[in-house]
């Protein structure tokens, strides 16, 4: 074989091996952004499993504020049911004004504010909250390193051909919507 058969052999071996590497890379930083939504999805479901206890302990002091479980409960359950990322970010809004809401009720209970149950509920909120910021920063991150790849060259050839898609980033928009429900006692 002549010299430049050789090094035609090289050339192509070495596109080959850095295919593979950015292939490799894409498939890591894909799984990692399932990885980071999952860990959305983990904190979303316990926020959901508390709602039902929140919502039951308010009721037993504001049993007249019908208007404001039926919308929490409502909310509650298109969250449980989001089907895509943009479906969720839109309904954690939703629920979140309306647990907002919710609170602003309890605001009026003074016997409720003192009730260790609630007080108990508000801290679980709380701390979920906590753990959900840090699992959508997460995400967020893991979606942008994937989406970097997915979107610079060389590696955008590979992505394309293997069909790798840009994820969305998980915004709240509104910065109202993004606070925790305020408690105060």
């Amino acid at each position: 074989m002549s010299i430049s058969a050789w090094i035609a052999i090289a050339v192509v071996a070495v596109v080959l091996v850095y295919a593979i590497k950015i292939y490799n890379q894409l498939v890591r930083n894909r799984n990692m952004t399932k990885e980071g939504w999952s860990g959305i999805d983990v904190q979303l479901r316990r926020r959901y499993d508390l709602i039902p206890n929140l919502l039951e302990t308010v009721k037993g002091y504001a049993s007249h504020e019908k208007g404001v479980f039926e919308e929490v409960t409502k909310l509650r359950a298109a969250g449980m049911n989001a089907g895509s990322i943009t479906d969720q970010v839109q309904a954690e809004k939703a629920l979140t004004g309306a647990l907002g809401r919710l609170f602003a009720v309890a605001e009026a209970y003074p016997d409720l504010k003192a009730d260790a149950n609630f007080r108990s509920l508000q801290e679980e909120l709380s701390e979920i909250e906590d753990h959900l910021q840090m699992a959508r920063r997460y995400y967020n991150g893991t979606a942008r390193e994937l989406n970097i790849l997915v979107e610079s060259f060389p590696s955008v050839l590979v992505a394309k051909s293997f069909g790798f898609k840009t994820e969305p980033y998980y915004e709240i928009g509104d910065p109202a919507a993004a606070a925790v429900p305020k408690v105060a006692f």
